[in-house]
C-alpha cells in the first residue's frame, strides 16, 4: 500500500473515531420521564404451558389467557412464573406450549405481576436483515458493501444525530437538513469517493430535498396544515411541553428524509450519465452536456416521482380503506386533515425529484470546462 493510501486511511480512521465520540457526547441528553416505567422491565420468556384458555365454542377468544412462562433473560432468569396473556390485536398474542414472547414484568410494593406483551420477533428480524445486507454484498460486490456501510451510517445519524438536534431544541426542518447532508456526503464518498461525480450528485441531491422541504411548507402554509394536524397529535403535544421539540415542523422534515432516497437516485442517475458521455467525448460542450442531462432526467423522472406517490398511498392505505369504505362526500375527502397531509408528502418530495434534473444537469454542465 503507497503512502497516499495510507494517509487516506489514517484521515477516515481518524475522522469515524473523532465523529463516534462527538455523536456519544452530543447524544448525552437529559429526558425527563414522561411515563413511570419504575419498577417494570421487559424479558424474554418461553411458554411453558397453558393454565387456562380463552377459546370459545364457537372458536373466537374472549378475555385473557393464563398461561406459565420461563423467564429467559433479567434478573429472573429461569424462574417460572404465572402470567396474563391479552386478547389483542396490538397488544398480547395467542399463546402455544414452546412459544417464544416478551413478558412485562412489573413489580408493585411485594406483588409481582407478569402479562405477555407481544411474540418474540428478534430473531425473525435479525435474520431478515442479515439475509438482506447478504445478498446486498454477494450481488452489489465491492459496491454492494459500501452501500450496506452507509445504510447502517444513516440509521446511526438518525438515532444519535437527528433525534438528539431536535431535543436540544433545533428546528426539526434544519436538523433533517444538515443529518441529511451528512448522510449523504458519507454515501457519495463511499460510492463514489472524491470524484467530481460524487460531488455534483452531492450538491444536485441537497438541493432538490432543500426544493422537497421548501414546497412541502409553502404547500402547509396555503392549506394550513401542520405537524399539529396529524393523527398522533395528541401524544406528540404532551412530548412538546415537556420538552424542546418543536412538533409542527417535524411533518415537514419527514417530508425531507422521505424524498431523500429517490432524490438521491436520480440526481446519480444524471451525473453519472453525464460523466460516461463527457469521457467518451471531452470536447462536448456545457449545453450539449446540460440537454443531454435534461433528457436523463425526464426519462427517469415520470417513474421516480409516480414511485414516490405511490409509495406514499401505499403507506396510508388503510386511510383510503376507511374513506372508500364511509363513503365521504367529496367536499369532506378534499378537506379532511389526513388526506391534505398525504397529498403534501407525495407531490412535495415529486417537486424535489422534478426539480432534481434541472439543478443535476447543469451542475454536471458547470465542471465541464468545455
Amino acid at each position: 500500500m503507497n503512502t497516499g493510501k495510507w494517509l487516506r486511511l489514517v484521515v477516515i480512521v481518524v475522522l469515524l473515531t473523532a465523529g463516534g465520540v462527538f455523536l456519544h457526547v452530543y447524544n448525552q441528553v437529559e429526558k425527563p420521564q414522561l411515563v413511570n416505567t419504575q419498577g417494570r422491565t421487559f424479558e424474554k420468556a418461553q411458554v411453558v404451558n397453558i393454565i387456562q384458555d380463552n377459546l370459545q365454542e364457537n372458536g373466537s377468544r374472549v378475555g385473557d389467557q393464563i398461561v406459565t412462562l420461563r423467564i429467559e433473560s433479567g434478573e429472573q432468569k429461569g424462574a417460572l412464573v404465572q402470567a396474563n396473556c391479552p386478547n389483542g390485536l396490538l397488544f398480547g398474542t395467542v399463546c402455544r406450549p414452546g412459544m417464544d414472547v416478551i413478558v412485562i414484568s412489573s413489580t408493585v410494593g411485594k406483588l409481582d405481576i407478569s402479562t405477555v406483551y407481544n411474540v418474540d420477533r428478534s430473531m425473525p428480524i435479525y435474520v431478515y436483515i442479515g439475509v438482506f445486507i447478504i445478498l446486498l454484498c454477494l450481488i452489489g460486490g465491492k459496491k454492494g458493501m459500501k452501500s450496506a456501510a452507509a445504510l447502517v451510517f444513516t440509521f446511526i445519524c438518525f438515532a444519535f444525530l437527528f433525534f438528539p438536534m431536535i431535543f436540544r431544541g433545533m428546528s426539526p426542518v434544519l436538523a433533517a437538513v444538515i443529518t441529511s447532508a451528512v448522510v449523504l456526503a458519507a454515501t457519495m464518498y463511499l460510492i463514489n469517493g472524491w470524484t467530481k461525480k460524487g460531488i455534483t450528485a452531492f450538491l444536485a441531491t441537497l438541493g432538490g430535498i432543500i426544493a422537497a422541504g421548501v414546497a412541502a411548507i409553502i404547500f402547509g402554509h396555503l392549506t394550513n396544515l401542520s405537524g399539529y394536524n396529524v393523527s398522533n397529535i395528541e401524544n406528540l403535544m404532551f412530548v412538546a411541553q415537556n420538552t424542546l421539540i418543536d412538533v409542527g415542523q417535524i411533518l415537514f422534515a419527514g417530508v425531507l428524509f422521505a424524498s431523500l432516497g429517490a432524490v438521491m437516485d436520480i440526481a446519480m442517475d444524471i451525473t453519472s450519465a453525464c460523466a460516461e458521455i463527457e469521457r467518451h467525448n471531452p470536447a462536448i460542450s456545457r449545453k450539449a452536456l446540460f440537454e443531454a442531462g435534461m433528457n436523463v432526467g425526464r426519462d427517469v423522472m415520470g417513474t421516480m416521482s409516480t414511485t414516490l406517490i405511490l409509495a406514499f398511498f401505499g403507506g396510508s392505505l388503510g386511510v383510503w380503506v376507511l374513506d372508500y369504505a364511509y363513503d365521504l362526500p367529496y367536499l369532506q375527502l378534499i378537506n379532511s386533515n389526513s388526506i391534505g397531509i398525504e397529498i403534501m408528502k407525495g407531490f412535495s418530495a415529486s417537486f424535489g425529484v422534478i426539480l432534481t434534473v434541472p439543478i443535476a444537469s447543469a451542475l454536471s454542465a458547470f465542471k465541464n470546462h468545455k
